[in-house]
């Protein structure tokens, strides 16, 4: 109750969101890469994976993090010191910036922007500036045409991936991400609110859409020429040994977490349940303020980032079954893909919602 009663300044709140906001990047990247690096893809491939590291290898990635800490951070001798060394920081500010809006139950969020979701589209193309920074930078000609490939992929996929979200706004009425919620939680399909109007349902090919584009955003298979290990080394990486290796491997865990934090919410319901199911459950009822706007149960608050979670590792699932499964695209047949398939698709996608919008 104490505790309850300490008025913090906002200073100090704003230091303590941006320290839980890191730990959430972070944190949720660890689990991402053991589950999914270390043991789901050796399940695929019939074989175990890491095992010495602790039991069953639950210890691998901080096997792995040690040993890379303890490495020596080299610098080529041609390359631009300061902008080699900051481009892995760009990239990681990137995905913590899109973490910042992405709401974990009603009041569990950074900060609740009217615009939300315009703001996390935008911070997203700033990793495409820290990719060019370290294939620049390096002096390598790998090094190079890796950053190349990877801002002509990112610039074309960003297209698609605004676009896949319009739907969503149009159906839901608002850019701010907790309404977005709102919109799926109170929503009714042919005057049926049992399950709510969960956005996957009637923005299927947006869903779809975003989700191929998140794969390339992440330069993963079969996107991965950026990086394409088998022609360009590690591409715009190339260069880079120990911590700044590493913080660039754990960014593109982090980012994929966080972009299936964003199809969750854009497509999934994000924190809620359907509006039937809060009524019949004692504790979890809505009400509605003298504003107007719905008052959700505080329990939501603590259940919220658990079902967020279990979404999340849902869809990080799929990204990753995704890359381990598929061939690499050349980078001609890329860039028809997202030109010549997935925008068109996504224009269509928007006039058929908008006009349902008006009719409906």
């Amino acid at each position: 109750m104490m505790l309850a009663a300490i008025e913090f300044a906002y200073w100090q709140t704003t230091i303590f969101k941006l320290i839980l906001a890191l730990v959430v990047v972070l944190g949720a990247a660890g689990p991402s890469v053991y589950i999914y690096l270390f043991k789901m893809v050796s399940f695929m491939q019939s074989r175990l994976g890491p095992m010495e590291a602790g039991p069953y290898g639950s210890m691998q990635l901080l096997a792995e993090v040690g040993k890379s800490a303890q490495k020596e951070d080299i610098v080529p001798e041609r390359a631009d010191r300061f902008v080699f060394k900051a481009a892995p920081y760009v990239v990681l500010i990137s995905t913590f910036l899109l973490a910042l809006v992405v709401p974990f139950g009603p009041d569990a969020v950074f900060v609740d922007l009217d615009v939300g979701i315009f703001f996390a589209l935008a911070v997203s193309s700033i990793s495409v500036i820290g990719i060019l920074m370290a294939g620049w930078a390096s002096a390598s000609k790998y090094s190079l045409l890796g950053g190349l490939r990877a801002a002509g992929q990112l610039i074309a996929y960003e297209l698609p991936l605004v676009l896949a979200v319009v739907g969503v706004v149009i159906q839901a009425g608002s850019l701010n991400m907790q309404k977005i919620v709102d919109a799926q939680i109170q929503g009714e399909i042919f005057g049926q609110s049992v399950i709510g109007n969960p956005f996957i349902l009637t923005q299927i090919i947006g869903f779809f859409i975003f989700m191929i584009a998140v794969q390339a955003e992440l330069t993963q298979v079969p996107f991965d020429m950026p990086i394409a290990e088998s022609e360009l080394v590690s591409g715009y990486m190339t260069e880079y040994s120990g911590f700044r290796f590493l913080m660039f491997f754990i960014g593109e865990f982090a980012t994929a977490n966080i972009f299936a934090f964003m199809a969750s919410v854009l497509f999934l319901g994000g924190w809620g349940v359907p509006q039937s199911l809060m009524d019949a459950i004692p504790g979890l009822a809505t009400e509605i303020g003298v504003d107007g706007n719905i008052i959700y149960s505080n329990a939501f608050n603590v259940i919220g980032p658990i079902i967020m979670l279990a979404k999340m590792f849902a869809l990080t699932f799929i990204i990753y079954w995704v890359r381990f499964t598929f061939p690499r695209f050349r980078e001609d047949q890329l860039q028809k893909f997202a030109w010549k398939v997935l925008i068109p698709l996504a224009l269509v996608n928007i006039a058929i919602t908008g006009v349902l919008k008006v009719v409906f």
